[in-house]
Formats: C-alpha cells, sequence, structure tokens
C-alpha cells in the first residue's frame, strides 16, 4: 500500500512512519506539519491527488487542550476543516481514511468505561472540535478514539514528570481524573492493522489498566528509581493556577470494538511505560 501519514513527526505520527515504513511492504508518505498544514484545503487536495495514496492516516491535530479554549477559531480549522480537507482529497482518490480521536469527545461524568456507543458530549473546546472532524467522515471510513498518548517523540506527560522529578523535591498530581495511559508505538500497531485489513467504524483503542495521574506520576518515579512517596495527591479544583479546559473526570475508553471484533487488545500500560522511561532515561 502507498500510505499517507498526516503530522508525521509528532510523537504518534513518527511512530506510524516507522511502523508502515519498517518491513518494506508499504510506501510512506510522510507530511509533517511544516509541509503540510491540513487547514489549508488547496495543499491538502494537492499532496493527495498528486500522490495518489491508497490509504490516509490522519494523526495531525492541534492538541493544546488550553490554547484551544482562547482560541476556537484555530481549533476548528484545524480540528474539524482539516479532517474535512483530508478525507475530501481521500475521496476523491479512493482511498480508505483513518482519523484519531479522543476522549475528550466524552464528558466524563459516566462511572463505568465509556464503549464505542456511548453518546459523546465534550465540555471542552478541544473536544468540541474532535468531534466535529468525527462528523466529517464518509461511512467507510475508521475512526480511533485513543486517550493520555505517551512517546518517545514529542511532548508528554512521562517527559514532564521525569523533568519535574529533577526540578522538585515534591510533586502533585491530580488523582481525580482517571483514564488509560496509550502509548504511540503500541497505538501505531493496531492502527497499521485497522488500515491495512480495511476495517471501517469506531474503534476505541488504548493500553489496559486505569489509573489517576497521581498514580502514573508514582509508577513513573518508581520504574524511574526514585521514590514514589514523593508524588502526592492533589484534586482537579485545587490546581493552582487551574487549567483553562475542563477535563472529563473519567476518561477511561473500553476497547469494545477491539474485542467484539477478536483483535487483541494492548497490555497493560505499565509494560510500555517501562520501556520508555528506560528509554528516555538513556538518552
Amino acid at each position: 500500500m502507498r500510505v499517507l501519514i498526516t503530522g508525521s513527526a509528532g510523537q504518534l505520527g513518527s511512530e506510524l512512519t516507522s511502523v508502515f515504513g519498517r518491513d518494506g511492504h508499504h510506501e510512506v508518505i510522510a507530511a509533517t506539519h511544516e509541509h503540510l498544514d491540513v487547514a489549508d484545503r488547496d495543499s491538502v487536495l494537492g499532496l493527495i491527488t498528486a500522490t495518489q495514496p491508497d490509504a490516509v492516516v490522519h494523526p495531525a491535530a492541534w492538541t493544546a487542550v488550553d490554547a484551544c479554549e482562547s482560541d476556537p477559531g484555530r481549533a476548528f480549522a484545524v480540528n474539524m476543516l482539516g479532517v474535512r480537507h483530508v478525507a475530501e482529497g481521500a475521496r476523491r482518490v479512493r482511498a480508505q481514511m483513518l482519523y484519531v480521536s479522543t476522549d475528550y469527545v466524552f464528558d466524563g461524568a459516566k462511572a463505568t468505561p465509556y464503549v464505542e456507543w456511548d453518546d459523546p458530549n465534550p465540555q471542552s473546546t478541544y473536544g468540541r472540535s474532535k468531534l466535529a472532524g468525527e462528523r466529517e467522515l464518509d461511512p467507510g471510513s475508521t475512526i480511533v478514539r485513543t486517550s493520555w498518548v505517551c512517546g518517545y517523540n514529542g511532548g508528554n506527560m512521562v517527559k514532564t514528570i521525569l523533568r519535574l522529578s529533577n526540578e522538585r523535591d515534591q510533586l502533585a498530581f491530580v488523582d481525580d481524573q482517571h483514564g488509560h495511559p496509550s502509548f504511540a508505538d503500541d497505538l501505531a500497531l493496531v492502527i497499521k492493522q485497522l488500515v491495512v485489513e480495511r476495517r471501517p467504524g469506531l474503534f476505541h483503542v488504548t493500553n489496559q489498566g486505569a489509573v489517576s495521574w497521581y498514580e502514573f506520576a508514582r509508577e513513573v518515579l518508581r520504574l524511574s528509581g526514585q521514590d514514589p512517596e514523593r508524588v502526592k495527591p492533589i484534586s482537579t479544583a485545587d490546581l493552582d493556577p487551574p487549567r483553562p479546559a475542563p477535563r472529563p473526570a473519567n476518561s477511561v475508553l473500553g476497547n469494545e470494538a477491539l474485542r467484539c471484533s477478536g483483535l487483541p487488545l494492548l497490555p497493560d500500560f505499565r509494560e510500555p511505560l517501562e520501556r520508555l522511561v528506560k528509554r528516555l532515561l538513556e538518552d
């Protein structure tokens, strides 16, 4: 297959580029943000019609959740119109399309994991813009919702925790937001399978193991050889300064579509977290 990947320099895009390119069976067209502004319709259509991909994987997005809150115009231009443009291009060349969405499409009020048939109710501009992107897709497209993404490339919470542990004696993380951490290299493998097998529809894809950010931070310190007792719990309401964008208290995504399809679930997050921490410490 010839596969076009948007946002190919991001933490997920870079892993997708590696996963599709490593076995030599697929031709990868890696489109970084610097080379492709998805909000620019002419650029998107020009690239897709010129390269004629068999599949388009679209993880590119503006993911700065709090910044989206203060600039909804940009959020919707990138996260909604960008999907519209990519979907239009894929339609023109009859390419399979996969779009990467988010747990932020839910309000977080449910007491149990969110499954694919639960009704979205986003509370933030970021969540609303990503849900709007989902609604731009054709019925034969694939949507992968994921959460708490971490990877070797780009910024993420693992790198933040390690940095803060070198700067402060004590760390504080919220214990009233729960989710499934997802690791970009694991996530990329499932996305590749869904694309190669041309499976349409909506899938929640995360690593397993629900934790709070407080518990996650403690695990990062433990795996890096530090004392997890340095991490203290705090409530979201006590954050100072408060975050502009509301976060879902429950971000746990149940991977029911994978399970019902007979596809393997990703391993417990502690396995790839240990792998990532070790790699970051070796740098």
